[in-house]
This record gives structure tokens, C-alpha cells and sequence, in this order.
């Protein structure tokens, strides 16, 4: 197709419009908000349709792409249960506009609105009070409980029922389907008198050519990608959420239910997953289930078509493919979250280095009886905190679905040399999205961090019975003390080897306490000295403590014992994988003491 072709602005009248949407013309695909129905704008909509005002364009997209669709807005079916056809208009941009004038001319039902008419009545007898008026139209439109509310506060405004009996407020719908009658009446009335210019007679003719000369505009676009739809709606829709290709999936491999079939809808299929537990896992985004399927579909489902988990090739995941899976999926993807959450003991997506890790170790266990646990700690740790990122973009996933399933190797073989360097550790500071921050974060954790005032209470838990209960990442040396003693090569405040879980109420109680100060008190708990070691901290500090004093590079010394430690602890993890130590720091040093030589 050619590009110019892409996009074509057209116009249409307004009542032509309504009517091919309540012939089924149009549809609205389920990835649409929720409309938003408010009186007092559907009027304005109106004054401006009355004053022929613009009121932005109806964006259309035409494919022959079936998707799930809404079969009914504000109670009027606009699909039926197996509508297909060689074409589809799904509008991308303008339900509410849409919703708000089917409604208000055919009147109809509006969500949370039980007995309410939507339907918009026109009091004839109201005159523009000049070119710029804004506030006349909240009397010329009105809803019959404007006009009667007998059946709702048991008041009625007589004037206005007055001037409905005698035909001076009259139904939109009305003149548009008989308006030779309502005109009949107007011409009657006592004060008109046949006056072909009297207001009212003036202002019936006016709504009459507003209904029939009143023109909508329309942007049909025809040859747009399904990835292509996504930009498009979330830069039209700014102020709002954007749509994504999961939308698109689920409208897309929607199927609906009949008398033989129980029908597929994956947005329920996810959410009920969803909610087997309490989990933070469970919580993971919609996006992140959907990759996790194309793989599964991808691996285990011969010519599946899904050769990447890019929006292209998640477009045409289809229904029977996620159906074939899906039991078998949900396993695997339970033992992959218990795996974080029960063996690595991470209690939630944010220590989670790389979200690629669900889609990898997913495929792992699917299917698989008989996982090797302890070949998985070894996979985790040695990408997450291996010195170059291994698993950053979608390439990187096939060279791990490959490792994984080339469990018959040893280790050597299977991982290649594990590199880290000293320097990351020292300048690794807190960042929420970091991979080497969460990395570290994950290895603190998975030691079993106990909190330091309660020694047998766990501070990364599942459940919370107490607001205080929370983990806190806690300064071991507090910022004050770090800003006060920063030497010229001194690492900032939120270094992650000044780092400790604590729950909250034992970090607020030590606030910017100095560390002597403080690890003097806990120390008196006989087993606070263990407590030190479930959070890889040097036992140098105690010593401080019990001897009140520090020296002057305390913190230098105590970051450097940190470092040593964290290494440790991964080379256990890590035993059988050739490691390698490097100190690009000390490279630095010796490289400038050489150039002074």
C-alpha cells in the first residue's frame, strides 16, 4: 500500500454516523477505556454541535484484523455474538464523543445511571444572548428530569412541562424522525401564528439543519501494523494510559462463549492466575505473562510462527497456541516464583535483575520433573552479577534457553569464567532499576538478613502483621557521618556496601545514630554476632564498637571488608564455575603510578 494511502480524512453527517454505528459498522475493540458519562458535558458537546463548532476528528481503523469488540455502548448493540467480515472500522479515538451522542439521540442506558434517560430534549424557546455565549445551553438542552422528575424527587417543573405539552421543548430524536409533525405544532401554536419568523419556528428549522448539515470528521487509517496502533493510541491518548500489545492480544485471541464452547478471553485467564496466592510474583505485568507465553509457545510448539518476543511476533500469538500450553505454562511459572521467592529467598519482582530471568527460567521448568536446583542458583547469580550483562536484550534469551537446556555439561563448559570486578562493588550505589544494585540487594537477601534489636525475627518476610514490620535498606554509616569523613576518593552516600535490611522500626530507632554508638547497644544481645553475619557485614565493626573508637578510615576499611566478603559469599555460590577477581581501582592506580615514573 502506498503511504498516502495510510491515512485519509474524510467527514460524515452526524445522524448517518450513528445510524451505520447502530448498524453494526463500526466497532469499539475492548482495549478502549471506560467512557465517562457526565450530563453537563454530553450538553456541551451539543452547544458545540449546535454552534458548529469542530469537535475533533473520529479516529478509525480499518483492518481485516478480527479483534474483541464491545457489542453493546450505553445499551445499544453494535456487534453481534459472531460478527465477522472482510473488513473491520474499529474506532481508535472518539468513544466517548461517540457513546455520549448515540445516546443522547437514542437515548439508552448509562453504567451506574439505574432509571436515568439519557435521552437530550431542546427548549426552543431559548435565545443565544450573543455570538460568545457559554451558558444558554444548559437551559436549550435538557433531560426529562429537567422537565419532569415526578418519578424521581416528586417535583415538576411546570413551566417546562408546560412548554413540552404545547410542543416548545421537543425530543432531538424527534426532529429527526418527525419533524413535518413537530413543525405542524410549532406553525399551531398561539404565539407563533403562522409567522414563518418567529423565533420558535426560526429556531426548529435551525436544530433541523444542525441534524442534517452537521458534519463529523473522520481519520481512516488503513495498512497500519498492529505495533503501529499502539504509538498512535498512546501518543493521541497522552494524558491517558497508554494501550499496549497485550490490548491488542487479548482483543485479538478473544473467542466468545457459546453453547459448546466455554470461549477464551486472556485477560481473565491471567488474572485468575493471578490470584492462586498473595504472592507479589502473581503481580508481575500483564506484558511480562504475554513474553512468557510467546516463549513457551515458541519452544514447545513446532512452526508456532513466534520467533521473538517483540511486538511483531506477539501479534500473532493465537488462541489455540496460548490454550496448548497454558496448564503446563502455570506450573512452570508457579516453580519459577517459588524458586525466587522460596530458594533464593527474594520476596518480590524489584530484586529481580533481569526480567528476562521469567521467561528463561520459565521455560526451564516447564515441563521438567526433575530441576536441578542447584544448577539454577548458579545460572542466577553468575548473570546477575557477572561484570558484563548477560541477558540486557532479546538476542541474549536464546544463547540461555540454550545453556539451560544444555544441562548435561558441566559447569565449566555450560558458564564459561565468571569475571567480577571489585571497583563495581565499591561505586555500586542504590537504584531501584540498576541490575548490579538489585543483584546485590538479591544477595543480601538471600542470606536471611535478621533484624539487629529483634535477633530471631526474619526482615525480609511475606507477610506483614505490623507497619513496622516492613524492610528498610538501612545506612549502616550514616549519611551525616559519610558527608563529615568523605575522603577525596570517598563513594557516595548510597553506596550499596553501606547497605543493610533492617525493619523499619529498628531503622527509625537508630536514625543518624553514629555506628559505635548503636552497634554497642545491639551487641549486648549475645546473639547479635550472628545477626552480622546474615548480612555479610565485617566483623571489624564490632570490634570498633567494643573498643569505642574508630580510625580515621573506618569507612574505607570497612567498605574494602564488605567487598571481601560479598565476593566470598559469591564464589560459594559459584563453586564449580572458574571465578575471576579483577580490581580495575587498583589497574587505575598502578597505571597513573607508572605514567609518573
Amino acid at each position: 500500500m502506498n503511504f498516502t494511502d495510510r491515512i485519509k480524512p474524510t467527514d460524515k453527517g452526524i445522524t448517518t454516523y450513528l445510524d451505520e454505528l447502530k448498524n453494526q459498522n463500526y466497532q469499539i475493540p475492548t482495549f478502549q477505556r471506560d467512557v465517562v458519562w457526565e450530563e453537563e458535558n454530553v450538553k456541551k458537546l451539543w452547544d458545540s454541535i449546535y454552534k458548529f463548532y469542530p469537535l475533533g476528528s473520529i479516529l478509525v481503523w480499518k483492518t481485516d484484523l478480527k479483534l474483541q469488540n464491545h457489542r453493546q455502548i450505553g445499551g445499544h448493540k453494535i456487534a453481534a455474538e459472531n460478527f465477522t467480515r472482510s473488513e473491520y472500522q474499529y474506532l481508535l479515538d472518539g468513544q466517548q464523543r461517540t457513546t455520549s451522542l448515540l445516546t443522547s439521540l437514542y437515548g439508552g442506558k448509562i453504567e451506574g445511571r439505574d432509571g436515568f434517560n439519557p435521552s437530550l430534549y431542546i427548549d426552543l424557546t431559548i435565545e443565544s444572548e450573543d455570538e460568545t455565549d457559554d451558558e444558554s445551553y444548559k437551559k436549550r438542552f435538557l433531560y426529562w428530569n429537567e422537565i419532569d422528575d415526578r418519578d424521581g424527587s416528586f417535583k415538576r417543573n411546570i413551566g417546562r412541562k408546560n412548554k413540552y405539552d404545547e410542543g416548545l421543548i421537543v425530543k432531538l430524536l424527534e426532529v429527526k424522525q418527525n419533524f413535518e409533525t413537530i413543525q405542524q405544532k410549532i406553525v399551531n401554536h398561539p404565539d407563533v401564528a403562522q409567522q414563518y419568523n418567529h423565533p420558535y419556528w426560526v429556531e426548529l428549522r435551525k436544530v433541523q439543519q444542525v441534524l442534517s448539515n452537521y458534519r463529523i470528521s473522520f481519520i481512516e487509517l488503513k495498512g497500519i501494523k498492529v505495533a503501529e496502533v499502539c504509538q498512535i493510541f498512546e501518543r493521541i491518548n497522552q494524558a491517558g494510559k497508554p494501550l499496549d500489545i497485550f490490548d491488542i492480544v487479548v482483543a485479538k485471541t478473544f473467542r466468545p462463549k457459546s453453547e459448546i464452547d466455554k470461549g477464551f478471553y486472556l485477560r481473565d485467564l491471567i488474572d485468575d492466575f493471578k490470584k492462586v496466592n498473595n504472592s507479589n510474583y502473581l503481580q508481575i505485568d500483564n506484558f511480562d505473562y504475554l513474553q512468557i507465553i510467546a516463549i513457551l509457545i515458541r519452544e514447545n510448539i513446532d512452526n508456532s510462527g513466534i520467533h521473538n518476543i517483540t511486538p511483531r511476533y506477539l501479534n500473532d500469538i493465537k488462541t489455540e497456541q496460548i490454550e496448548c500450553i497454558w496448564d503446563s505454562a502455570k506450573k512452570a511459572i508457579l516453580k519459577t516464583f517459588d524458586f525466587f521467592e522460596n530458594t533464593l529467598n527474594l520476596k518480590g519482582p524489584q530484586l529481580i535483575p533481569y526480567r528476562y530471568f521469567y521467561l528463561t527460567i520459565a521455560n526451564y521448568f516447564y515441563k521438567n520433573d526433575n530441576p536441578n536446583y542447584d544448577f539454577l542458583k548458579k545460572y542466577f547469580w553468575f548473570n546477575s552479577l557477572h561484570r558484563d550483562d548477560l541477558l540486557s536484550n532479546t538476542g541474549d534469551i536464546n544463547q540461555h534457553i540454550s545453556l539451560l537446556n544444555g544441562e548435561k555439561y558441566d559447569n565449566e563448559q555450560r558458564f564459561g569464567r565468571f569475571l567480577i570486578d571489585k571497583d563495581t562493588l565499591r561505586k555500586s550505589s542504590y537504584s531501584s532499576k540498576g541490575r548490579i544494585s538489585r543483584a546485590i540487594l538479591s544477595l543480601f537477601s538471600h542470606k536471611c538478613p535478621k533484624d539487629w534489636k529483634y535477633t530471631d525475627r526474619n526482615v525480609n518476610v511475606d507477610n506483614l502483621f505490623f507497619s513496622t514490620d516492613k524492610p528498610n535498606l538501612h545506612h549502616i554509616f550514616p549519611t551525616n557521618y559519610i558527608t563529615n569523613n568523605r575522603a577525596d576518593n570517598q563513594l557516595d552516600n548510597n553506596s550499596l556496601m553501606n547497605i543493610a535490611y533492617l525493619t523499619q522500626l529498628t531503622n527509625l530507632e537508630i536514625s543518624d545514630k553514629n555506628p559505635l554508638e548503636y552497634i554497642k547497644e545491639y551487641d549486648q544481645n549475645p546473639n547479635f554476632e550472628r545477626v552480622i553475619d546474615s548480612h555479610l557485614l565485617p566483623k571489624q565493626i564490632l570490634t570498633w564498637a567494643r573498643m569505642d573508637e574508630m580510625p580515621t578510615n573506618a569507612l574505607d576499611q570497612f567498605m574494602e571488608e564488605r567487598v571481601e566478603l560479598v565476593i566470598e559469599e559469591l564464589k560459594k555460590q559459584l563453586t564449580g564455575i572458574n571465578t575471576e577477581v579483577i580490581d580495575t581501582k587498583e589497574k587505575e592506580i598502578q597505571e597513573e603510578l607508572k605514567n609518573a615514573l
